[in-house]
């Protein structure tokens, strides 16, 4: 069982005090839509609480948007498209990517802290989350810069080739990274020449309006539009919309196939982020302790709500033992608590409802007859009791084909499968719908290329995990998604192809 500490740091009326603490500092009063620049209600004047899942408690409350909300919000996307943005230069563009980074990096600790009271990852997690978000609109303020046009002359002819914005695109974020994974989709949304208008996840919205705030004064108005709201009363209709030219989405792969018919009546171009269960397979030569903090990282880190965590284990017969008995040292040894808590290494889920669903795939693995190395019950602390907290758990013995294996738990549980046969093994790394990531821990450069390259996924670490550098293109294979995001090529999905032909007479 992952420890939890008894310290007054993890009391529960500590707990308490220091949520309802930091939720007056840095919980704002602009928690309502941002349209065309301007705070408002929504059309309806319902709103919906957003929860802190460490406690419970209500940390605000927010307009329940709905299809007129989306409407208003792409009108006055069209409105300043026409008007100015759609005239502006590359270097205004950059210029206003450049100072959101810069207020990113000014208010980050603030941002972190409200990202944690939001969505229950460590103050660590959101701290790097904070440095993530600031590199992605310098990133892609850098890149625009280059050239991507090109020319073709032949015989009597001259050809160019250019590329235009869309006008104005929908984004659909999700909770597990709820700024972060914001910057993913507006930098080069913005960097392209696109309006936008955005939904982020229900359960996550708070930091994504505290950045509107504080960009307000940079963002011309209209440029980006954020509608809160739930994904049928809200995110539909955005990617129904007749005059959403883009949309791009990252969630589960049941949506984001929801989210392909939605668009398809209007043949609006998809990028699609979705989900992943990624396999790790651990070489006879890899040192074990290392294995153990690279799949420890894979597995643990956010709480296992990554849609590229490592929850497929293939360790090699010959260091299994040495691996699994450290995993469970790691894994027992994590303290699961207040993520507001420095010491703390493994904060809540999200939402009870996100609780139920890992528990639920638990119960199902223990009738599949899985023996629970470490976890499998709720860390048993009193101070936690009103959180949404699962302990870091390890589970052998499952069939491959059984449910907890082959569809995406996304929370701290990890399948452990021991391996001899090196073709036999992939086949089973491969064998599941999703393509999102994967990984190979080995000391031998020959074995860690192989098993790279047969591993069929977009993206594939080595000796390491959830490391992702701008340039390097991140998406997925199969039904993990379709094209790519934190690189140059993430530009091409922000606009329109046009050839030129000139006759020349």
């Amino acid at each position: 069982m992952a420890s939890s500490s008894d310290s007054d740091s993890q009391s529960k009326e500590t707990i308490l005090s220091r949520h309802r603490t930091a939720a007056e500092e840095v919980v704002s009063d602009h928690t309502q839509l941002y349209i065309g620049g301007e705070w408002q209600d929504a059309a309806s004047g319902e709103t919906f609480d957003t929860l802190d899942p460490t406690t419970g408690e209500v940390l605000a409350s927010v307009p329940r948007g709905r299809a007129e909300d989306v409407d208003r919000a792409i009108e006055a996307a069209w409105d300043t498209y026409e008007r100015e943005w759609s005239e502006t230069t590359t270097s205004e563009r950059q210029a206003v990517l450049l100072e959101i980074a810069d207020r990113v990096e000014a208010h980050s600790e603030e941002l972190a802290k409200l990202e944690t009271l939001d969505n229950g990852k460590t103050l660590m997690e959101a701290r790097i989350d904070m440095n993530t978000t600031a590199e992605q609109f310098r990133y892609f303020a850098g890149v625009v810069e280059s050239d991507r046009g090109q020319t073709e002359d032949g015989d009597g002819y001259h050809g160019k080739v250019i590329h235009e914005p869309y006008g104005v695109v929908g984004q659909i974020i999700p909770w597990n990274f709820p700024l972060a994974m914001a910057s993913w989709k507006l930098a080069p949304a913005l960097a392209a020449g696109n309006c936008s208008v955005i939904k982020p996840a229900e359960q996550t919205p708070l930091s994504l309006l505290r950045l509107m705030e504080l960009v307000d004064d940079v963002v011309p108005d209209g440029v980006v539009n954020v509608v809160t709201g739930y994904g049928e009363e809200a995110g539909a209709p955005l990617s129904k919309h007749e005059g959403v030219r883009k949309i791009a989405f990252t969630g589960s792969t049941v949506v984001g196939k929801q989210i392909m018919r939605n668009a398809a009546d209007n043949v609006t171009d998809v990028t699609l982020e979705l989900g992943g269960k990624s396999p790790i397979v651990v070489h006879e030569d890899a040192d074990p302790q290392a294995a153990v903090e690279t799949i420890a990282f894979a597995i643990f880190a956010n709480t296992g709500e990554c849609c590229e965590a490592g929850s497929r284990l293939f360790v090699h017969e010959d260091v299994a033992d040495d691996v699994l008995e450290g995993l469970i040292g790691a894994a027992e040894g994590m303290t699961v608590g207040d993520p507001l808590d420095e010491a703390t290494d493994l904060g809540p889920k999200v939402s009870h409802e996100q609780v139920e669903r890992t528990t639920n795939y638990l119960e199902s693995a223990r009738e599949g007859g899985a023996e629970f190395l470490a976890g499998g019950e709720p860390p048993e602390d009193e101070a936690l009791e009103d959180g949404c907290f699962v302990a870091p758990t390890l589970v052998e013995g499952l069939d491959h084909e059984h449910e907890a294996v082959q569809e995406e738990i996304f929370g701290p549980v990890l399948e452990v499968f021991r391996w001899e046969d090196y073709d036999e093994m992939m086949t089973l790394a491969n064998d599941v719908d999703y393509g999102l990531a994967g990984g190979v821990i080995t000391n031998d450069i020959e074995k860690a290329d192989r098993t790279a390259h047969d591993i069929e996924a977009g993206y594939i670490w080595v000796n390491t995990w959830h490391e992702m550098s701008p340039g390097l293109p991140y998406g997925g294979y199969k039904q993990s998604g379709i094209g790519r995001e934190l690189s140059v090529d993430t530009l091409d999905h922000y606009t329109q192809t046009k050839s030129i032909k000139y006759g020349l007479h």
